[in-house]
């Protein structure tokens, strides 16, 4: 802990009216109860808001406090910092509405974590705040949801599983979904479409988002060519085809990011990337190109100003979100191969027992939360960490006894 225990509170959660925040708070409710082992509050703009959410939750979230901020407000901003030692926001899409906090937990030496997916907003707060940080002891951990914390804490389990097993890591992973079900945050699809419409007016940024190592250090990079799936493909290793997967673009930079802040404990040369599995045949092959043309499509319309309309008429919008029940039924399986230098194999299965982007996402979140508050030490310097590189193994063992994840291995040769 940087900061002294004797904060009003271990933990705040920013943008607890929004749907994510909403999950998460009766998530930490439910787990953690009210004025227990654990101090914590919510926290937004609308005071009338967060009075209805615990009216909403019941009798038992009337202890429940609430701290008045505007995301745009630097001095309320200021004042909730300075009442806790762990901020969660789910205030996004960030790279609208986000810097501000981030300015503000870093000055204060506030711990931090969220659930954004934004590559460029990473890189930009990285640039702006990390040697800030590092001086005032902040740890800032960006990534915390679906995004990227399957990935990056999947290969950081299939690495320490190679090197038990092998003694060595594996310079090569692919992972790839098995399946999923659950629908797209409203938040998230407004970031995928922040994103394509910045991308579209800047050449630099649409460089930026094509290199895989966009948010590791400068002196990061690879020899090695990166695998990047651009359409439908057959992997002989599932006898399956292959689709792009939308959220791959934000966690192999994630990972990345994880071996370089572990000292290339992957190796200078490790390759990674993701895909979704569509099935066998003529139907799953068909299913790939329909994927890959749907998501070509979505981001090509969402650049576009005549079109954008026209996409933002049928997603979900911020703040929209499927029901508990729809949530509780959701799952996700997630299969990660791994390859050493010298040839042997390694197969290994991440899954989650309720819907990617609300459900578990919301339990990712709070455990990443908890596990700031609560498991790393003092000394642990600040600066901008990835779930795998600063949480490790600590936020492993929060994941699966408390949020419902599974990490296995299937297979090793």
């Amino acid at each position: 802990m940087t900061k002294s225990a004797e904060t009003a509170y271990d933990l705040v959660v920013f943008g607890a009216t929004s749907f994510v925040g909403q999950i998460l708070t009766r998530y930490l409710l439910e787990t953690y109860g009210v004025g227990q082992s654990v101090k914590w509050a919510i926290a937004g703009r609308s005071e009338s808001k967060l009075n209805t959410l615990k009216g909403e939750l019941g009798d038992k979230a009337k202890g429940i406090p609430v701290i008045l901020a505007d995301a745009s407000d630097e001095n309320a901003l200021k004042t909730m910092c300075e009442q806790t030692r762990v901020i969660i926001s789910t205030v996004g899409p960030y790279a609208l509405y986000g810097e501000p906090l981030v300015q503000a937990c870093v000055r204060s030496g506030t711990d931090y974590c969220d659930l954004t997916g934004e590559v460029q907003w990473i890189r930009k707060m990285v640039e702006r705040y990390e040697e800030e940080a590092k001086s005032s002891g902040a740890r800032i951990v960006h990534c915390c949801g679906f995004d990227s914390i399957p990935s990056d804490m999947g290969v950081w389990f299939l690495q320490n599983q190679a090197e038990q097993t092998f003694g060595a890591p594996c310079r090569d992973v692919r992972m790839r979904v098995k399946t999923a079900k659950g629908e797209f945050s409203g938040g998230t699809v407004a970031s995928m479409m922040n994103v394509a419409k910045e991308a579209a007016a800047d050449p630099k940024l649409r460089k930026e988002l094509a290199n895989p190592f966009s948010i590791c250090p400068p002196d990061h990079r690879s020899k090695t060519r990166q695998p990047s799936l651009k359409g439908a493909e057959f992997d002989k290793t599932f006898n399956a085809w292959l689709a792009p997967f939308v959220m791959g673009a934000i966690n192999t930079r994630v990972v990345h990011r994880s071996n370089a802040l572990q000292n290339a404990r992957y190796g200078k040369e490790f390759t990674y990337d993701e895909a979704m599995m569509t099935g066998r045949g003529t139907k799953g092959r068909l299913a790939a190109y329909a994927i890959t043309g749907g998501l070509a499509a979505f981001f090509t319309a969402s650049a576009i100003k005549p079109t954008r309309w026209l996409v933002e008429k049928f997603v979900p919008k911020p703040g929209e979100g499927p029901s508990p029940e729809a949530q509780k039924a959701g799952f996700y399986d997630l299969r990660f191969v791994g390859r050493t230098e010298d040839g042997k194999t390694i197969i290994t299965k991440v899954t989650g027992d309720q819907d990617p982007g609300y459900g578990s996402t919301g339990k990712m979140l709070g455990e990443a939360g908890m596990c700031l508050a609560f498991d790393i030490p003092a000394d642990q310097p600040g600066g901008f960490w990835t779930p795998s590189s600063l949480l490790d193994g600590k936020l492993m063992d929060r994941l699966t006894s408390k949020a419902g994840l599974t990490f296995e291995v299937l297979e090793t040769r």
